[in-house]
């Protein structure tokens, strides 16, 4: 064996105090997370939706109405923006 080979392996080992290098490269300190279902979350998120939509279909006329009667009113409102320009 040559002095060559004999410095590549301290080089790769370590060489007593000097680490190591790396065998994989990572970009983060902390360990991977794997996701899992949340199924308890996601009962919550539905049941927050089942119960908007019970608040508020009951409103869904009242809206409607009040929407008509502003665009109707909108529509038959003079335009006093151009009267003022004069």
């Amino acid at each position: 064996m040559s002095d060559a080979d004999a410095d590549e392996r301290t080089a790769d080992s370590g060489g007593g105090d000097a680490p190591g290098l790396p065998t994989r490269i990572v970009r983060t300190v902390t360990p991977g997370y794997r996701g899992r279902p949340d199924v308890e979350m996601d009962s919550v998120g539905w049941a927050i939706a089942l119960g908007m939509v019970v608040l508020l279909v009951p409103l869904l006329p009242f809206l409607v109405i009040v929407w008509t009667l502003s665009k109707l009113f909108e529509a038959l409102a003079p335009d006093s923006g151009a009267d003022e320009d004069d």
